[in-house]
């Protein structure tokens, strides 16, 4: 078993796809459109909006949709996490997400980890970004 988070972007899926592929480097497996499903349930005007995607960033699969095509995206109650390989990754991914994004907690070596912080990006996806690089002194 395993579970993978599944964003609901309203009408902006698309384009989210989009900023993680030029960003952080995801890639798209499958992007299906309303009208490209008959019967499917397409709120009006939204037929060729994103009925599904799937798409990887590093090892794990995201799923999306333009859902209802309501309005703006609203992701509260969680973040991604991201733990990054060495420091220069995890400074490289907080600053992609930063485009347009809004800085919640600022990348900093803590107790904890080497790098630490938390920015909810363009489209309102908090992401938790996080690595341990050790440094050894001699």
């Amino acid at each position: 078993m395993r579970i993978e988070p599944y964003l609901y972007f309203n009408g902006r899926c698309e384009e989210a796809v989009e900023f993680y592929r030029r960003s952080v480097g995801a890639t798209l497996n499958v992007l299906t459109r309303f009208k490209d499903v008959p019967g499917s349930q397409a709120p009006a005007g939204a037929e060729n909006k994103v009925l599904h995607a799937d798409f990887k960033i590093g090892d794990t699969t995201i799923l999306a949709s333009d859902g209802e095509c309501d309005g703006k995206p609203n992701f509260q109650g969680f973040s991604l996490a991201i733990t990054a390989g060495k420091d220069a990754e995890a400074d490289r991914l907080f600053e992609a997400f930063c485009d347009g994004g809004r800085i919640q907690v600022p990348l900093t070596a803590t107790p904890f980890a080497s790098r630490f912080g938390m920015v909810a990006d363009r489209f309102g996806v908090l992401w938790t970004i996080v690595a341990y690089e050790q440094t050894t002194n001699v």
